[in-house]
């Protein structure tokens, strides 16, 4: 089992009541030393309460998951999404790059390319200002903790104060009869905004974001003029896409 599912098994156990080393030993399979070294890392993040001889929950956790558990998740499909979404983007162009795992990605690959991008998170800006050529711009205001995202009506003035070729978007959700949708009130006003000032917009989310929803609505599906994706999406997801005139990319082993 790898680390970051055995610490996203964890949490969802202590998120029902508190558990003791033993228990976890138990549940994961994982060694006493790996499941002490699990709490520590997982208490600094908030994810839940050390207790003596285990972990219990926190009243209040916010984020489903740790940003570092979400970012080593499905990594190999996050790198397939993220080398497709970037061969759509050329030198000279103006890129917003959303905030969470799947579009820090995405910024990975876009170090040094030549283009001027709106980061909206502190850690998509570090990666796109990596190597030299980027012009690299964060809308400023209040930091999320773990995420470090730009979020709320701050940023989203900064947003719309903009114009960008593309828009590359996450989401929480993106169910095709509820729309496009995140967790976050502050979040969905920052989206909206990019979809609002963008030529084309591009989501890149793996299959599972198609069969759920999230609170706060930002958009439509037809708001959208690109789909990146990997193989697994419903069928009647794909045609429905590709009916409203949205081009789906289903991303491979190679890059595109």
């Amino acid at each position: 089992m790898q680390r970051s599912e055995r610490q996203r098994l964890i949490i969802r156990s202590v998120d029902s009541g508190a558990r003791s080393v033993d228990d976890l030993v138990t549940l994961t399979g994982a060694s006493a030393v790996s499941i002490r070294r699990d709490l520590v890392e997982l208490s600094e993040q908030g994810a839940l309460r050390r207790v003596r001889g285990g972990a219990a929950p926190v009243p209040q956790r916010g984020a489903e998951y740790p940003f570092e558990i979400r970012r080593s998740a499905d990594a190999a499909d996050k790198l397939m999404l993220a080398r497709t979404a970037a061969g759509l983007i050329s030198l000279g162009d103006s890129v917003l790059i959303d905030n969470g795992t799947t579009a820090l990605a995405v910024a990975e690959e876009l170090s040094g390319l030549g283009i001027t991008a709106m980061a909206l998170s502190l850690h998509a800006a570090a990666a796109l200002a990596r190597k030299p050529g980027n012009e690299v711009i964060v809308p400023g205001g209040v930091v999320g903790h773990g995420d470090l995202a730009f979020t709320g009506p701050g940023a989203a003035e900064a947003v719309r104060a903009m114009r960008f070729d593309l828009a590359i978007l996450g989401a929480c959700a993106a169910d095709p009869e509820t729309g496009l949708t995140v967790a976050g009130w502050g979040d969905a006003q920052v989206k909206r905004a990019a979809i609002e000032c963008a030529r084309r917009v591009v989501l890149v989310a793996t299959p599972d974001k198609f069969e759920r929803t999230a609170a706060h609505r930002f958009g439509k599906l037809t708001d959208l003029d690109t789909i990146v994706t990997t193989r697994g999406v419903p069928a009647a997801v794909m045609f429905d896409a590709r009916e409203a005139g949205i081009t789906v990319i289903v991303a491979s082993e190679e890059p595109a």
